[in-house]
């Protein structure tokens, strides 16, 4: 039996100036006997690791300082390679946690269950692709049977098994996020869940708003939305007072919006329009204004036109390159940048590819589901890609086509039912409900 010895490695400084503690625990490196002979690999991950080890033990002693504070340089900063977050509805909507804003009765539940029902049935949203999720819709201020009139309304008979509805849920203070935790430990493949309204979850805590409370709220809830890779929803009310700033009319103060990732603001000029206008601002994604009109058929809301800045990122042909290379019919590849601008005939340096690279890998799986890492050997430091196989379902829309017409001009569907435009006027706004089991009653007889 071969003898163990252990040894003790000396205490050695890491980094310039780093001052070493006598307090420090010694690493315990075994020897392995007469016999033990390591590859050079071998010989340098051990090295790697005991390196490791040793800048993690200085880097626990300077944290525990009370004057402490955390700093990332510049170079260290580009070596950060952060995941992609693909968009849940192309140019629209992102994972995070948005404000939905509009006043009382303007559309936004309407709007709500557009977002719900196209996203969970992978259905094309407007012109938008979207990519197919489970949904939880918690519409607080509803009631079953009013969801399943308000559905039927605007999706006839399709339904969708990935789309569900609470109309009851805990407040924030009493376990609201414990709730949601659960529901997404059960359903995996969520991407949004929808709570209407804000104010219903946070109803136990008073009726004192500050800056303070309001950037807290929301902040918790963003943590959470950001800790399992969702997009979180909140209904909001807009208030009275106009303002040159549509975002300066949302409800209670500006720490709401200053936490929030972005928001959506929906309005009309007048109650009684059957057009509106969504004006949205994020930090993922540039602002847009909406241009939406109702359809009367079904009250959904039809995308009239939009508004955009001039401005647009300019196209990244190295990551381009790999989209094309990397994908179903050759998911992985791995070898050093010099190897990869060969294989790709790229003209840039190696150490430029692999900085933008590690800046850019967010969006190189966004636009190309690639997703790349890094890893450094005794030889060099080595790019990994691989196709993610297991991406989320991008549907596109479909060339649109000639829609048959009925004879008072609105659009045919076979097997439903179609009510005149004149019938559809007296519940034009979001509490129909008498009006509209009248109308079911009607075209049925």
């Amino acid at each position: 039996m071969t003898e163990e010895r252990e040894m003790t490695a000396l205490d050695a400084p890491v980094g310039a100036g780093a001052e070493q503690s006598s307090e420090l625990t010694p690493i315990i490196i075994p020897d392995y006997g007469e016999d033990f002979n390591p590859s050079a690999e071998e010989m340098f991950e051990a090295q790697m690791q005991y390196e490791q080890e040793m800048q993690a033990q200085a880097k626990a002693e300077r944290e525990a300082a009370p004057g402490f504070m955390q700093t990332v340089s510049m170079p260290e900063l580009y070596e950060m390679v952060y995941p992609g977050k693909p968009p849940i509805i192309d140019h629209f909507l992102y994972p995070g946690t948005y404000l939905f804003v509009g006043a009382p009765k303007v559309g936004k539940s309407f709007m709500m269950a557009q977002i719900a029902y196209h996203v969970s049935s992978g259905t094309p949203m407007w012109n938008y692709s979207v990519r197919k999720g489970t949904v939880l819709y918690l519409a607080l201020e509803d009631d079953y049977r009013r969801l399943q009139e308000r559905l039927y309304r605007m999706f006839r008979t399709k339904t969708t098994p990935d789309l569900f509805f609470s109309v009851a849920s805990k407040s924030l203070n009493e376990g609201l996020l414990d709730q949601l935790g659960t529901f997404l430990n059960e359903h995996p493949e969520t991407s949004v869940v929808i709570i209407d309204t804000l104010q219903k979850v946070r109803e136990a805590e008073g009726d004192t708003y500050s800056y303070a409370r309001d950037y807290d709220i929301i902040a918790g809830l963003k943590a959470f939305a950001d800790r399992t890779g969702i997009c979180l929803i909140l209904v909001h009310h807009t208030r009275k007072q106009k303002s040159d700033d549509s975002f300066d009319r949302i409800s209670g103060t500006n720490g709401l919006l200053g936490a929030a990732d972005g928001a959506f603001i929906m309005y009309k000029n007048k109650r009684s329009d059957g057009d509106a206008t969504i004006e949205v601002s994020g930090r993922d994604q540039p602002d847009k204004k909406f241009m939406l009109s109702r359809n009367k058929e079904t009250l959904c809301w039809e995308l009239s036109g939009e508004k955009s800045p001039e401005y647009t990122e300019p196209p990244e042909p190295v990551l381009e390159a790999i989209g094309n290379f990397i994908n179903v019919d050759n998911p992985t590849w791995e070898g050093t940048a010099t190897e990869l601008i060969e294989k790709l005939e790229l003209d840039i340096k190696p150490n430029a590819l692999s900085l933008k690279l590690n800046v850019n890998a967010g969006k190189l799986y966004n636009l190309y589901f690639v997703q790349y890492s890094n890893k450094r050997t005794h030889k060099a430091k080595l790019i990994q890609l691989r196709y993610d196989a297991d991406h989320p379902i991008v549907i596109s829309p479909e060339p649109a086509e000639e829609t048959e017409k009925s004879a008072d001009g609105v659009p045919a569907v076979k097997g439903e039912i179609i009510i005149s435009a004149d019938t559809v006027d007296d519940i034009a706004g979001e509490d129909y409900d008498r009006a509209y089991k009248q109308m079911i009653d009607n075209a049925l007889a």
